[in-house]
């Protein structure tokens, strides 16, 4: 890591949050997000239903709810790098066990873990990444949205890694993904343990201010949806892409599409996250993140599922940057924590529901379509409750 002598101290925070974004990269967007990519393999071989493959992101996400509701104490504790860190190695350890079993209990007890472990490092490193960015109010939103660019730059990777070694090894080879993943984490994971924090982020946690949640209350509802809906997408997809005949090449593809859109996002959509404007810039990215999901039922054609890909992709990574900024705009420092933590529990209970829900809705009906398009509607249902959210008054912003 460069002496704090040698690096700018305009690129500094930058810095600082892309190597914090290690932790969402390993726990999210490889830990959770690869899943949809070994899905169809480990169904096939290990003879699971919709609802069972959709069991296994539920589990998951009940643990990255649990990670959440303790995330803000846990940093109080031992510092929020601690939390982050501890966090990050909590999703790396569970993606090793889950190369080493087949069971079913064994295994949703690692996705449990792997979503345990990246609530921690979400929360937390989003409260550290918000004080990071304070360092450059004018660029606050921008250099904040970098540490949210982890998941779809993990998601890029998995992408890179995991159909080829399904293909390279033949059915059943889903448990040598999950091992070469875990591989690739460890190595990952060594600048976030090495990092120094800046001395401006590394304030001491304080008692977070209690913060009324009922003038927000639109704004948790319209996540919890966000939550739904874009977990049904991203689980079943590559499913749907395999089902559609799509081999290595066009899975591959579509998962790196969607992950380089995401990547993009700290400059596409930097000016509407500058904007405080209560839930409306929330609202406008959810309605292209909605757009996305629909895109494939209205076409199969491989420039339609591109499409979907990259119009899916530069959206669902940056409403979690919206939240925070809205967070940012409307309360206090001291109840960051807090708060980002109520809004990751309403979308945790939210994406803990929707990958159990679209598999059943899916096995009922027979067609992975439903998936997709319960998806897009939940999430433009989203878009609209999102709209619906002023600015927070100012004798709302702490009670």
């Amino acid at each position: 890591m460069p002496t704090s002598q040698s690096v700018p101290t305009a690129v500094r925070p930058a810095l600082t949050n892309l190597t914090l974004s290690l932790g969402p990269i390993i726990g999210l967007g490889i830990g959770r997000f690869a899943y949809a990519l070994v899905l169809p393999d480990m169904r096939d071989s290990l003879h699971w239903s919709y609802s069972a493959a959709g069991f296994m992101n539920t589990v998951n996400a009940a643990g990255y709810l649990l990670g959440a509701l303790i995330a803000a104490q846990l940093a109080q504790r031992v510092g929020g790098l601690a939390a982050v860190r501890g966090g990050t190695l909590a999703a790396l350890a569970s993606l090793a066990v889950c190369a080493m079993t087949s069971d079913f209990a064994a295994l949703s007890l690692a996705r449990l873990m792997t979503g345990i472990g990246a609530g921690v490092a979400l929360v937390a490193g989003g409260a550290l990444a918000a004080r990071v960015a304070l360092a450059q109010p004018a660029r606050a939103s921008f250099v904040l949205s970098l540490f949210y660019a982890g998941p779809p730059l993990g998601i890029v990777v998995s992408g890179l890694i995991a159909p080829f070694v399904l293909q390279a090894f033949g059915p059943g080879s889903w448990w040598i993904v999950w091992a070469v993943l875990a591989a690739l984490g460890a190595v990952l994971i060594v600048p976030l343990l090495v990092m120094p924090i800046p001395a401006s982020a590394a304030v001491p946690e304080t008692r977070a201010d209690r913060v009324s949640l009922r003038p927000m209350a639109i704004y948790l509802v319209s996540y919890f949806l966000y939550g739904a809906g874009y977990i049904a997408y991203l689980t079943f997809m590559i499913a749907y892409v395999r089902d559609l005949g799509g081999g290595a090449v066009a899975q591959s593809a579509f998962w790196c599409l969607s992950g380089l859109a995401g990547f993009s996002t700290p400059w596409v959509w930097r000016r509407v996250l500058a904007l405080d404007r209560g839930g409306r810039p929330t609202a406008f990215i959810l309605t292209v993140n909605a757009i996305g999901a629909a895109l494939p039922s209205l076409g199969h054609s491989p420039a339609m599922l591109a499409l979907s890909a990259a119009v899916f992709g530069i959206a669902f990574s940056t409403v979690t940057t919206a939240t925070t900024a809205f967070v940012r705009f409307n309360l206090p420092q001291s109840a960051w924590p807090r708060a980002i933590a109520a809004l990751t529990i309403s979308f945790g209970i939210g994406q803990t529901m929707g990958p159990f829900g679209v598999g059943a809705i899916t096995d009922a009906m027979g067609s992975l379509t439903y998936a997709l398009n319960v998806s897009a509607a939940l999430l433009l249902l989203g878009a609209a409750m999102a709209a619906m959210q002023s600015k927070l008054k100012r004798t709302d912003r702490a009670s």
